[in-house]
């Protein structure tokens, strides 16, 4: 495939990228588009800092559906090394060769050697299998929640980064022939590492205030009666203001929505908000502090702030 080929896909503009991110369904400020298009435009990862719940893994999924390529998703976590990330070798069919090979005596060491070590043999993992893209149309990588995985790990994405080539000492070094469009996401649970946000353009993406997340939530639940839509953001913005372990993120606006929906509700009262408060709140304590009066003071804030919005629209 040409190089023409290879990115006939990628939007020319920010218009045009924004555009096509809200033709699957993800609101996008001009800002946020700005950096990814820079991103695609410069070959360079895009780093994405963020509370958790806000949209920074669905930015991967949404730009690879924009892009018509493939979502290739390297889910960090502690102990994360090279075999989950990179390759390992299939032991296992190397076991079996080995015996095939005693039982028919038709190889000698060197050969049975350079048998077993060759690529019918190898496991490719995510980095690997985005550097080695098969279709000929660079992929989206995405290296999700890189905050989990230990630093040493960040040392290894240097290179990467920097080269977009693997070197596997049995068989050489692969390069790719046109760099993966990298997204990298963190929920800030440790600081990233200087040198990894050197390599990359950074963007910090806030919870949506309340007319961009009642576009979200309308968006993704269309479903959803306009008014239900409109309480359950202003609700969800009330809950982020109060003292709590974790707050609802936008995932949570969603699913929260998804619920209700399917609970036939049109309109919010305190009696459903209480018996579906485990939808957004993960933790006991959060759930305890909000359920009964607080529900109602809260209730009461979204829809006075609510009307103001409504006033001052009409």
């Amino acid at each position: 495939m040409t190089q023409t080929d290879h990115t006939a896909t990628v939007p020319t503009s920010v218009d045009e990228l924004q555009k096509a991110l809200q033709e699957n369904l993800y609101v996008a400020d001009r800002s946020l588009a700005i950096s990814i298009y820079l991103a695609l435009k410069l070959r360079r990862p895009l780093f994405l800092e963020g509370e958790a719940g806000v949209g920074k893994t669905e930015i991967a999924k949404v730009l690879a559906a924009a892009l018509d390529t493939r979502l290739i998703r390297l889910q960090c976590y502690e102990g994360l090394d090279v075999n989950q990330a990179v390759y390992e070798w299939n032991y296992s069919r190397q076991l079996l060769e080995i015996r095939l090979l005693e039982a028919s005596e038709r190889f000698s060491e060197g050969e049975a050697e350079q048998e077993l070590f060759s690529e019918k043999f190898l496991i490719k993992r995510p980095l690997l299998q985005a550097i080695e893209s098969s279709d000929g149309k660079p992929p989206v990588l995405l290296i999700d929640e890189l905050d989990r995985a230990d630093e040493e790990f960040e040392g290894f994405l240097l290179e990467l980064l920097s080269d977009f080539q693997i070197t596997i000492p049995e068989l050489g070094t692969f390069r790719a022939e046109e760099p993966p469009y990298v997204i990298i996401t963190s929920n800030r649970t440790r600081e990233i590492h200087d040198a990894l946000k050197r390599r990359c353009l950074y963007y910090w993406i806030d919870y949506p205030d309340f007319q961009k997340e009642v576009q979200i939530v309308t968006n993704k639940a269309p479903d959803a009666p306009r008014k239900l839509a409109e309480q359950v953001t202003a609700f969800v913005q009330e809950l982020r203001t109060a003292e709590l372990y974790k707050v609802p993120g936008v995932a949570e606006t969603l699913d929260w929505t998804a619920a209700l929906v399917g609970l036939d509700q049109t309109e919010l009262d305190p009696s459903v908000i209480d018996d579906t408060l485990g939808i957004m709140l993960k933790y006991r304590e959060d759930v305890e502090a909000v359920r009964g009066e607080q529900t109602r003071a809260l209730l009461n804030q979204a829809t006075n702030r609510g009307a103001r919005r409504g006033g001052r629209r009409g």
